[in-house]
């Protein structure tokens, strides 16, 4: 199957093909036919299947094809975004794919002054871009105006609720006109996605590309048991071994993020962390960075797993397992993505044991152990909970220990929906 198959425009088969897309995936095959026929779209797809064309190609099209009359631009499209990374990088998209078009686009998402946003409003959009909190703030504050909204998407949208996101979404979906296109992605579903799907979508086509929750084929798992207070040292050791010249390095803190990366460079490792307190020029500049070879390692929190866009990404490393065994996926999803392969590297002592036990439960699958030669661990060492341990199982840290999940039992997640997130995780969302 061809994009010109599909039913495109010219001018958007031609920003695809100076892309690079020749053939479109699954995902695209199946989604783009159906909203470009107006249908409401429920769609499962991981990380890495190319779920923004998916919605971004038929949303253009859709657009050009029906005028909004003249007099001021109105706010005709609004995509909701759990991160300010994926809102960014989803704008992006829509910059690219739209290039011979004549559409006015932007990001909204806290972090950052909110006059420029407010200049760019006024002036007039077409699509806008946004993550809840802020885009809230907009509407207090009478500088967005959402009642001519034609096109409806939440993407990630597990991933809003789980960040607490719900009661937001429900107060923008309150904000919106009646009559519109909805389009709703998630990469795994539990009762309170379907509850938010049937509030949100009409008579939805649902399309599901993946098995959820198995991980691509494409990436090569290994797990590396080692004792907590080495795996910095392991860490080192496979940055030189397999000489890790772009890498993501997940942590479970931003405490521990900041620890590794500072390690990391002590050693001639060039390396940067990206996490919720970082600022956003800070962050854009990490990614930046990254993407371009100037800095071999990023280290990141979960803020980061499915809001970065990486291409040809080929390695990551799980410095610390997930508490949730859904987020491994997510993850480890940052590679072996449109058609490359990559590795996936797990560094597991014995406190997370549990964890990786409940990863394959949901993978069913066991995962290869591979101990390397130095850092056998030590089988006298007693696992220990983790809420004791996340400070040693990398470069002791100083000062006082972060808050962020003490208290928490050992594989325990926030409830989805219980409510706002509290004001720092807020605003490192937002």
């Amino acid at each position: 199957m061809s994009f010109e198959s599909l039913g495109l425009l010219p001018e958007l088969l031609r920003a695809v093909r100076e892309k690079g897309y020749e053939s479109p995936t699954s995902i695209q095959s199946q989604a783009i036919p159906t909203i470009l026929q107006g249908r409401d779209v429920l769609g499962g797809s991981q990380t890495g299947t190319g779920k923004t064309a998916a919605f971004t190609l038929p949303l253009l099209q859709k657009l050009a094809q029906a005028s909004p009359g003249t007099g001021r631009r109105p706010v005709r499209a609004l995509i909701l975004t759990p991160t300010r990374e994926l809102a960014l990088q989803v704008e992006e998209s829509i910059r690219i794919y739209g290039k011979y078009m004549r559409f006015q686009s932007t990001t909204i998402f806290g972090g950052v002054n909110i006059n420029p946003q407010i200049r760019t409003l006024k002036a007039g959009v077409d699509i806008v871009v946004a993550t809840p909190g802020r885009l809230l703030d907009h509407q207090s504050q009478g500088t967005i105006n959402l009642s001519q909204v034609e096109f409806f998407i939440l993407d990630e949208a597990d991933r809003m609720l789980d960040m607490g996101f719900i009661r937001d979404i429900r107060k923008v979906l309150a904000l919106l006109p009646a009559k519109r296109q909805n389009l709703m992605f998630s990469a795994t579903y539990n009762d309170e996605i379907r509850t938010l799907a049937e509030s949100l979508l009409k008579n939805p086509v649902s399309i599901d590309v993946a098995p959820r929750n198995s991980g691509t084929q494409l990436v090569t798992h290994v797990v590396h048991p080692v004792d907590r207070e080495r795996k910095t040292a392991l860490l080192l050791h496979l940055a030189r071994s397999l000489n890790l010249r772009q890498a993501l390095v997940f942590t479970r803190t931003k405490h521990m993020a900041n620890n590794v990366a500072e390690a990391l460079n002590n050693e001639g490792i060039t390396a940067m962390a990206i996490h919720g307190n970082k600022s956003q020029p800070k962050r854009v500049q990490a990614l930046s960075d990254f993407k371009s070879g100037r800095i071999r390692i990023l280290v990141a929190t979960d803020i980061a797993a499915r809001g970065l866009d990486i291409v040809d990404l080929p390695h990551v490393v799980n410095f610390e397992l997930p508490y949730v065994a859904e987020d491994f996926v997510h993850r480890t999803g940052r590679t072996g993505r449109n058609g490359s392969e990559g590795d996936a590297i797990a560094l597991v002592c014995v406190d997370e044991d549990h964890l990786l036990r409940d990863i394959e439960r949901l993978m069913k699958r066991s995962l290869p152990r591979e101990v390397i030669p130095g850092f056998a661990p030590n089988p006298n060492i007693r696992a220990e909970p983790l809420m004791k341990t996340r400070r040693s199982s990398g470069p002791r840290p100083s000062g006082p220990r972060p808050a962020g999940n003490q208290g928490r039992p050992q594989g325990a997640r926030v409830p989805m929906g219980s409510g706002r997130p509290s004001s720092l995780d807020r605003r490192g969302a937002r």
